[in-house]
């Protein structure tokens, strides 16, 4: 069962993340290709219907990670707690930036919560990325589970680490050119015209960029986390999750003038993306960066079987809800985004 529950909470975070990822992404890219008022209110409302409904995946996978795994879901969120509160504020920050923006007409308002939603949303995607290079990297578990690390120390990633050096940075910035072009390319799909143009040459632009610091990220994490390399020989099948990686970088390139090909191409390298880091990591859920005993596992840190079974249950009657719920938004809001500009909401 524990085997199961860490491949449902992998799904639910890796669904946030394509889902999420382009919402954060439009937020980054927002004022380098939106040229105009009108073109700024286009890109909110390709994201509007959704961006809210997307975060839900969010807590969902929180939630499920502390009924499956209380010992990791403690052991994270004490550790974490200052940039969990920073990642906090900043999900909050953004859906204020968006809804607030159209209350008052003066430009000046307007201008001060576009700035801030482009902020919070670079900020949000270098968090994630720093969040996951941490677990990647291992952490100064105890052998009761427990660690703390400041939010810097020295920036070397090994012996007295913080939540900030140049690996987790690393993994910072690779996360916010993924979600940048991942972003690009759900304007394009979404817009029309020199919006969609602009977001087509932008994800040009930046996808030499995204391959290089995918290759840098790489390296980095096998070269720091020796586990990563030892998981994928003792399962060779999942290098089908590097190979898809790799397929969906390169076919953002390929297809990049069709829009809908281009953005499932990004969906497929954020997938192959999480999937190698999960597959690589298994069995830990939360690697020690110090002795490797103290190492939280899909075995320690796991709740009992016999709740996991019955959570099992009504896990699969949510998704099965929430799938219903997310097909009938993105079917009703498909399509290319109407130019309104005198019309009231996104």
């Amino acid at each position: 069962m524990g085997t199961l529950w860490f491949c449902l909470v992998a799904l639910m975070i890796t669904v946030y993340v394509v889902l999420d990822g382009f919402d954060l992404g439009a937020g980054i890219v927002h004022l380098i290709i939106a040229r105009t008022e009108a073109d700024r209110r286009m890109v909110a409302r390709s994201i509007g219907p959704v961006w809210d409904g997307n975060e839900v995946w969010l807590i969902a996978g929180g939630g499920t990670l502390y009924f499956a795994f209380p010992a990791l879901y403690a052991s994270s969120f004490s550790g974490f707690y200052l940039p969990l509160m920073i990642v906090l504020w900043l999900l909050i920050l953004r859906g204020i930036s968006l809804e607030f923006r159209r209350h008052v007409g003066a430009a000046m308002w307007a201008s001060f919560w576009d700035g801030t939603f482009f902020l919070v949303s670079l900020l949000l995607a270098v968090f994630y990325g720093a969040a996951l290079a941490n677990v990647v990297r291992g952490v100064p578990l105890n052998a009761d589970g427990q660690f703390f690390e400041a939010l810097w120390t020295n920036f070397r990633p090994y012996g007295v680490t913080g939540i900030l050096d140049w690996y987790t940075i690393l993994g910072g910035v690779t996360a916010l050119l993924a979600l940048s072009i991942h972003g690009a390319l759900w304007v394009a799909l979404k817009t029309e015209n020199g919006l969609q143009e602009r977001a087509r040459i932008f994800s040009k632009r930046i996808w030499p960029l995204v391959a290089l610091f995918t290759i840098l990220v790489t390296w980095a994490s096998f070269d720091l986390q020796p586990h990563l390399a030892q998981g994928f020989a003792a399962r060779p099948w999942s290098w089908i999750f590097p190979v898809f990686a790799v397929a969906g970088l390169i076919c953002i390139i390929v297809f990049l003038k069709s829009d809908g090909k281009a953005f499932f191409s990004s969906c497929v390298y954020l997938i192959g993306m999480l999937a190698s880091v999960a597959a690589g990591l298994y069995p830990d859920v939360l690697p020690s960066s110090g002795n490797p005993a103290f190492s939280l596992t899909v075995e320690n840190a796991k709740a009992g079987d016999r709740s996991l079974k019955i959570g099992l249950m009504w896990w699969i009657v949510g998704i099965i809800l929430a799938t219903i719920y997310f097909v009938i938004v993105y079917h009703r809001f498909g399509g290319k985004v109407a130019s309104s500009p005198g019309e009231e909401g996104y």
